[in-house]
């Protein structure tokens, strides 16, 4: 019977200081993070595609604990996350993901870096693809990724919000002190 009840897509808009981000959860956890300053219509395309049918259920206080992370995350005090995620993908998809995870806060790490780790040194522009197609922006930090010569390269969020995300965890790293190290769950 629960099989053919229609899936709910909770959502929110976080707005903090300047960041304007939708992000959406099911009953089980975070399933999308979206771009700075794009409007509902990024999240309801990608929801049209990834759980079609669903209903959209606008639900501030049930995702407050997400909120929270993300702004102790834009406030420097967060550096992983220990909220539930509900994202699927391809086994490929999800190794890449996995991989993601582990790249420590401030650090970064090459496309080719991330082939390597999932042991598929050939599968570079495969990583980039399943890179691109993270549908969990800033707590899948494929935001850490770039080029193999130091080039920022692509980013589902745009540049504009790569860079800002690069420069706010050399923020966070030199100024030290009150980050939050949590243990983070998938």
């Amino acid at each position: 019977m629960e099989s053919s009840a229609k899936r709910i897509l909770y959502w929110t808009l976080l707005t903090y200081n300047d960041w304007n981000v939708h992000i959406a959860a099911t009953s089980k956890g975070l399933c999308y993070v979206g771009s700075h300053n794009q409007p509902f219509t990024e999240i309801s395309e990608w929801a049209n595609i990834k759980f079609p049918d669903s209903a959209w259920k606008r639900d501030d206080e049930g995702l407050q604990a997400y909120v929270e992370e993300l702004i102790e995350y834009f406030q420097g005090n967060r550096t992983q996350f220990s909220i539930p995620f509900d994202y699927h993908g391809t086994p490929f998809q999800m190794a890449v993901w996995s991989a993601l995870r582990s790249i420590p806060y401030g650090a970064t790490q090459s496309y080719s870096d991330i082939a390597g780790q999932i042991q598929k040194p050939a599968a570079v522009r495969a990583v980039g693809a399943a890179i691109g197609a993270n549908p969990l922006l800033i707590t899948v930090p494929c935001h850490r990724v770039i080029g193999k010569n130091g080039a920022l390269t692509g980013y589902r969020g745009g540049m504009d919000m790569k860079t800002r995300l690069l420069e706010l965890e050399r923020c966070g790293i030199s100024a030290g002190g009150g980050i939050t190290h949590a243990g983070a769950h998938q």
